[in-house]
């Protein structure tokens, strides 16, 4: 995905309405969230290690919602 977040300036718009945009349109394209992953090399056992552990976590966290 080689996408850019571009975004015109409305008349009567300010600056910081302006910014607020931009960042929420970046933050929807998951721009930022992929720089961050690919910061580092991660291999694909280390990747299956990681998943695994965010899904036991999640299926913990929903079994103490529906407990309480």
């Amino acid at each position: 995905m080689n996408s850019l977040a571009i975004v015109t300036l409305r008349p009567n718009e300010s600056q910081d309405s302006l910014l607020k945009r931009f960042r929420k349109k970046v933050a929807k394209s998951g721009v930022l969230s992929t720089v961050r992953r690919k910061r580092w090399f991660v291999s694909k056992s280390e990747l299956r290690r990681i998943q695994k552990k965010k899904a036991i976590r999640r299926i913990k966290r929903r079994q103490n919602v529906e407990v309480e």
